[in-house]
């Protein structure tokens, strides 16, 4: 806890250093904006709003729960050329092919997860999963992801987020070793669960949070299922409940970390999809990823730059630090406490 050292993630096959006394040097860097709180309702110059116009000139339903677009500047289509051949080993390109879609969690833009009901969090649930089944059929990988917050480059104040699609995969393959050991994330999730006490943040019948033991973020935690589970859309009805309750629970905590909308890059891994759908894909383990940002207040970040850029990633507080830290925090949210 104060001295620097190192450790390994095995799911990535890297190391983070962590240096939990560089937390106490004095800050006199970039402040960052608070989040405005005087986001309105409905705005008909939102392109995420119910009736509003998008810029590809579509005009949006009276939308009341979730609402699935195809997203107007994907970063993948599905009928991209080919890149052309290179014969130089050092200059290499091939396709990228796939489709963007968009989804609204809530038709409105002043609300986020930590203050949406369980019921409209369950509805977002079944939503990823519907995508996850529906697009993967036909893709090898469904990436569903959130950015929250214009510090983690999300460009619109609605509750939103995004699943893109690739038609090829690079996949993890990591069978047992040679000692009978199970794959890297499979065990870690085994530990996890079964000792979590230090690193825990929450938990409930189907699932935990944890900081994990080599998270790179200030704040960084890993959702994970009780048993295991290769892909959302395998989740039991119970299990998709009691996942609304616990990422409510979280991001109630990390709202009332700093007392504002706190911002994150959020992440479902599963089994790869497609082709690999009738493949055995015992090995992976569904989960999902928060990656938010600040380290000290709701002003000051955690900066990715110099040594976390050219050497390797580096945290200033440890992981024990930070679970403790969360799990410690009410689970109203701080909006809410004097009602």
């Amino acid at each position: 806890a104060e001295h620097q050292h190192a450790r390994y993630n095995p799911l990535r096959d890297d190391w983070v250093l962590v240096s939990a006394h560089r937390v106490k040097r004095p800050w006199q860097g970039q402040l960052e904006k608070p989040p405005p709180e005087d986001v309105p309702r409905w705005d008909p110059n939102n392109p995420l709003c119910p009736g509003a116009t998008r810029a590809n000139g579509e005009v949006n339903p009276q939308y009341e729960g979730t609402f699935v677009f195809p997203n107007d500047f994907p970063a993948l289509q599905p009928d991209a050329p080919e890149p052309g051949n290179s014969d130089h080993p050092l200059f290499r390109a091939a396709a990228a092919r796939g489709v963007c879609k968009v989804m609204c969690f809530h038709p409105w833009s002043d609300l986020t997860l930590p203050l949406m009901s369980l019921a409209e969090i369950r509805a977002v649930i079944d939503a990823w999963a519907e995508l996850a089944a529906e697009l993967g059929a036909s893709y090898a990988w469904v990436q569903i992801f959130e950015n929250k917050g214009a510090m983690m480059g999300c460009s619109n104040p609605h509750p939103h987020c995004q699943a893109s699609l690739w038609a090829t995969l690079q996949q993890q393959t990591q069978g047992e070793d040679v000692n009978g050991n199970p794959p890297a994330l499979c065990a870690f999730f085994l530990s996890a669960r079964e000792d979590p006490l230090e690193r825990l943040v929450v938990e409930n019948a189907d699932w935990l949070v944890v900081v994990p033991y080599w998270a790179t973020w200030p704040y960084q935690t890993l959702l994970l299922p009780r048993r295991h589970i290769c892909r959302l859309q395998d989740l039991r009805d119970s299990e998709r409940d009691s996942l609304a309750s616990i990422m409510q629970r979280l991001l109630i905590k990390y709202d009332n970390l700093f007392e504002i909308s706190f911002p994150y890059s959020m992440g479902w891994h599963g089994a790869p999809t497609g082709p690999y759908l009738k493949e055995d894909c015992g090995h992976w383990q569904l989960h999902a990823h928060y990656y938010p940002p600040l380290l000290r207040s709701a002003t000051v970040r955690k900066f990715m730059v110099g040594y976390e850029m050219l050497a390797q990633a580096q945290r200033d507080l440890t992981p024990e630090q930070a679970a403790e830290r969360l799990r410690s925090l009410p689970e109203v949210h701080y909006k809410q406490r004097s009602k």
